[in-house]
């Protein structure tokens, strides 16, 4: 894995859970059709609390480009970011592309 995409949601207080429930059930079996697997899936507990952060991986760029381009036409995929938009889950979101260094990490070894 070279490219490490990060994403953290800020959910409505009090309802961190209701947002992974929803996640689960229907975002992440369609992110998961395109995207393969997440390399991480957490909840905040100490810091800036009501946040998920997902993190996935990828070999490059044009591969990471090619996946989320091919979920982003899923009818289904619509549909979820359709019905969490009305739901009012999900407060903001901020995405973070790390690039892997030479320095050795858990993740070089998996």
């Amino acid at each position: 894995m070279k490219i490490l995409d990060l994403r953290t949601y800020t959910i409505q207080a009090g309802r961190i859970g209701e947002y992974v429930q929803f996640y689960k059930g229907e975002g992440l079996p369609v992110q998961s059709r395109h995207l393969g697997e997440p390399v991480g899936y957490f909840v905040t507990e100490v810091g800036t609390l009501n946040q998920a952060v997902h993190m996935w991986g990828y070999a490059s760029m044009a591969e990471r480009e090619e996946k989320r381009g091919n979920l982003e036409k899923d009818p289904d995929w619509i549909a979820y970011r359709k019905k969490s938009t009305s739901l009012g889950l999900i407060v903001s979101q901020e995405n973070k592309l790390l690039k892997a260094t030479a320095v050795p990490t858990f993740l070089n070894n998996q």
